[in-house]
């Protein structure tokens, strides 16, 4: 007779399993902890200290004290304002010779240069290696009043058209504005190159044929393609141009008058010399302020949407 086999038992729900353990979830934040603790310490530390001497009230000698002066601001920017105005005017003065000049010579290192790319980028950030500091004395030598710049310049009535449009006095170029527009195009310079060779290096070559293939003249080629693929480039130059220079104070103390004083020199002073510290500061963070709101209003305009 057949044997009637067993059935098999019921098959019973797997326990769930249990889920892997997460391994090395706070690593990102231990390793942005460095960063914060620096940022912290050497930025919103200072920041805090900063915005509480700009409204306190007193003197060096009695001490001071936190009162909640705001008027100070008002105070510091209606006597210091020709100087706001004037550090903005040199600043974007220099940003708009180191653009015109550093563009070029861009464009040349990223499709031109070819085995001599890397010599020109060293030659652009070999000046880094001098202390900003000796670069800005060398420029009294190059624009001493009896150099070749001066005398080049006075042969072609250059002074004449600078001296109408008030950037030189007479037949000299040093102590006047000129010469702390220089001085700030030449030490910012390199910050402009890089950004638009980085920029300018990303673009396809093959872009540029394309064009070619259709008809498209050099000039036409670059107001079409290459400049619009660079903004990201220009909008970075400019800004890390702009910024530094406009609250910078070395080249007016050493090419400049105490008719081209920035408002980087007015803090200096009230930090060091006057010792007026609530006005040295509201003049810092009223500078700040304006650069913040100058930059973010670039940027929108700009549309740079590859910065961030």
């Amino acid at each position: 007779m057949p044997t009637l086999t067993e059935a098999p038992p019921p098959r019973t729900a797997a326990a769930p399993a249990k889920p892997p353990r997460r391994r090395g979830r706070f690593t990102p934040y231990w390793l942005l902890l460095p960063g914060i603790l620096w940022l912290v310490v050497f930025f919103a530390l200072p920041m805090v200290y900063q915005a509480s001497t700009s409204v306190q009230t007193g003197s060096l000698e009695k001490g001071y004290q936190v009162t909640w002066h705001f008027a100070t601001y008002w105070d510091a920017l209606a006597e210091y304002w020709p100087q706001f105005l004037r550090s903005v005017l040199y600043a974007a003065a220099a940003t708009v010779l180191c653009l015109l000049l550093g563009y070029p010579l861009a464009y040349l290192i990223a499709f031109r240069a070819g085995r001599w790319r890397n010599l020109i980028m060293v030659l652009v950030i070999a000046p880094f290696f001098t202390s900003f500091l000796i670069r800005t004395l060398a420029w009294k030598t190059i624009l001493a009043d009896n150099g070749p710049v001066v005398h080049a310049m006075n042969s072609l009535h250059l002074l004449d058209l600078t001296g109408w449009l008030g950037w030189t006095a007479g037949d000299r170029v040093l102590a006047t504005p000129l010469a702390v527009v220089c001085g700030l195009t030449y030490n910012f310079l390199p910050f402009m190159i890089l950004p638009l060779y980085t920029s300018l290096e990303r673009i396809d070559g093959r872009l540029h044929e394309a064009a070619g293939d259709l008809y498209a003249r050099p000039w036409t080629t670059f107001r079409k393609v290459t400049f619009p693929l660079s903004l990201p480039g220009v909008v970075s130059g400019t800004l890390l141009t702009f910024i530094p220079a406009a609250g910078d104070y070395v080249n007016a103390e050493l090419l400049g008058s105490t008719d081209t004083r920035m408002i980087g020199n007015v803090i200096q002073t009230q930090f060091l010399r006057v010792l007026d510290y609530p006005t040295a500061a509201a003049l810092s963070f009223i500078l700040m302020a304006a650069i913040l709101a100058m930059v973010t209003f670039y940027i929108r305009r700009a549309g740079t949407e590859d910065l961030v």
